[in-house]
């Protein structure tokens, strides 16, 4: 009764277990190469068998040769060992190499899903994960799973039928030692079943300072200004020190955890070796076994134990590209919050107003951001939101090109509700210039190219005629073509803006959304980025963010935005004489002179 419930129990835990399914989970991967992968896996099962040639060829040649001292020598033995090793050393290169290919096309098509999964994921995620994080969880998880996932399957199935057939020979020479070699065997593996529980908790947080590590490494390169600026060198050091001091002792951790199972494996062979020695050479004297079964059973069984009593370190890193496989599984699983509904609507340009209804929303549950915000802009209307840091403005615009989702209410384009219309193109119509455009790395051209990659030439100088770039880009040796560094370093905030918009020109979007487009620039480049916008705000609904007043003074409308709620909407003449009103305090603390005081 005992082993029966000892038996369920096991098939239970098993059937719990995810590591199958995570395994044939990524095997979809895998369909395009399955010859590749099927042959590297399959050359793993004479590797193995190969190992019990040596052994088995011991007995005939240590009876006739070393016991009865025979003339008539089995020369042909050791030419036949030299040859099977060859054939298993070729085999085994072969193997390496067919994994190593199929490892490395399965790690980039993996790469490829998860970078696509990120491209999808909506702004909270990446509100939430830092950059070491998303390092992490989509690039070397995938180097640390798949990289070793065909290697831990090859070496497994070759060790499965090397153990077969090596205690094939056991059984052959001595079922007695075999059966006292085989009770060793398996209390030497018990423990690596422990394995997982053991390393799963410190590798977690081991990963999660890894991902502050490379975090550290992006902040130097990325904020390398203002850590000079500050001097904030030793600060740095001391936040990245505490964090490479981190991975440090979690590493030890798992040395700690799991260091001790090596060793103890070597005493297990050892007593299992000096067992076999101790009644072989009882059964020598009486005859039950003769010295080349001994031998050759010695044999086998040293090359069953030796690789077990490196299974402690190899247990830990298989260990961990499960965990890490597990981690892959999780993202590939992932489905992004903000997607499009089955049939959704396909907008076709705006003929008639974006409606906001009653609009709630936070990004942390019970600290609504928006607190009930209504409001209707027409087409070809030019609509301003304004108010203190921290009210919802931009978080407003954040909403009509579905950035996040609205908590209650709706927001409305032509009377359908955003979460109806189908997200590409939802955000075709609708173009942003930020208070910082990101430049990726790379040329002019090809930053403004990314508002419309099939726009004409014709279209391209258009646009940077519209955004007052020609003569910027004139004044450079290679034009269009020069290289801009990694986000732009190498252009002003002036230029930055008017690459954004020349972006914004190319994309001709009806919707246009100016997100505190001019508020980090000097009044010279203001002056030039306001007429670019000027130029790109005609014939397009805008909605625009903005602190100076200055800049929204002409627009159609004016909603003043102060915690969450719309507290006036009107005209810019209208909100000035309205006493005491929000509006009119706003205008007269940018505008209004203290008199001086005498």
């Amino acid at each position: 009764m005992k082993i029966k419930e000892n038996i369920k129990n096991l098939l239970e835990k098993f059937d719990k277990d995810d590591i199958i399914k995570n395994y044939a989970k990524i095997l979809p991967y895998f369909k395009k190469y399955w010859f590749r992968a099927a042959l590297a896996l399959g050359l793993a099962v004479p590797i193995g068998s190969l190992d019990a040639v040596i052994a088995l060829s011991l007995k005939p040649y240590m009876d006739i040769v070393m016991v009865d001292k025979s003339v008539q020598s089995p020369w042909y033995i050791p030419l036949l060992i030299v040859a099977f090793t060859t054939i298993q050393g070729f085999l085994n290169y072969l193997a390496t190499y067919m994994n190593a290919w199929v490892g490395g096309r399965v790690t980039a098509d993996l790469k490829k899903t998860l970078y696509d999964i990120l491209m999808h994921k909506d702004a909270q995620f990446f509100d939430k994960n830092t950059s070491g994080d998303i390092m992490r969880k989509f690039n070397n998880d995938a180097n640390s799973a798949c990289g070793s996932l065909l290697n831990n399957l090859k070496t497994g199935i070759s060790r499965i039928f090397s153990s077969i057939s090596l205690i094939g020979v056991l059984l052959y020479n001595s079922w007695q030692l075999a059966i006292i070699a085989i009770i060793v065997l398996i209390c030497a593996i018990i423990p690596l079943t422990k394995m997982r529980e053991l390393i799963k908790s410190a590798t977690s947080k081991s990963e999660s300072a890894g991902g502050r590590v490379i975090t550290a490494y992006n902040e130097a390169f990325a904020g390398n200004k203002v850590v000079t600026a500050y001097n904030l060198y030793d600060y740095q050091e001391k936040i990245f020190t505490k964090d490479v001091d981190s991975m440090f002792h979690l590493g030890m951790k798992i040395t700690q955890k799991t260091g001790w199972l090596s060793p103890m494996m070597h005493i297990m062979v050892s007593v299992g070796i000096a067992a076999v020695i101790g009644l072989g050479s009882y059964m020598i004297v009486k005859g039950k076994i003769t010295s080349g079964n001994f031998v050759s059973f010695l044999t086998a069984l040293i090359m069953l134990y030796t690789p077990i009593k490196l299974l402690g370190n190899n247990a830990k890193s298989m260990q961990q590209s499960l965990l890490a496989l597990e981690r892959v599984i999780k993202q590939l699983d992932s489905e992004p919050k903000i997607k499009d509904k089955e049939n959704a609507f396909i907008l076709k340009g705006m003929e008639d107003s974006v409606v906001f209804e009653n609009v709630k929303f936070s990004y942390i549950k019970k600290k609504p951001v928006l607190k009930g915000i209504s409001f209707s802009v027409k087409k070809g209307e030019t609509f301003a939101l304004v108010g203190n840091s921290g009210g919802g403005k931009s978080t407003i615009v954040n909403l009509i090109p579905r950035f996040y989702d609205v908590n209650g209410g709706s927001v409305k384009i032509d009377g359908h509700d955003v979460r109806d219309i189908s997200l590409k193109s939802l955000r075709d119509n609708i173009s942003i210039v930020f208070q910082d455009n990101f430049l990726f790395a790379g040329t002019i051209r090809e930053n403004i190219m990314i508002g419309n990659l099939n726009a004409t030439e014709d279209d391209l100088r258009e646009a940077i005629k519209d955004s007052y770039l020609e003569d910027f880009i004139n004044s450079l040796e290679k034009g269009l073509d020069t290289d801009i560094g990694e986000r732009g370093v190498l252009l002003s905030g002036g230029q930055k803006q008017r690459i954004g918009i020349a972006r914004a020109f190319l994309k001709n979007a009806p919707i246009l959304i100016l997100d505190e487009a001019t508020s980090a620039l000097d009044n010279e480049a203001e002056k030039i980025v306001q007429q670019a916008i000027e130029n790109l705000m005609k014939d397009r609904t805008v909605f625009v963010i903005a602190h100076r007043l200055t800049t929204v003074q002409n627009a159609d409308r004016i909603a003043v935005i102060k915690d969450g709620k719309l507290v006036e909407l009107g005209s810019h003449d209208e909100l000035i004489n309205i006493e005491g009103g929000t509006y009119k305090h706003l205008y007269d603390s940018q505008f209004v002179k203290v008199p001086e005081l005498v």
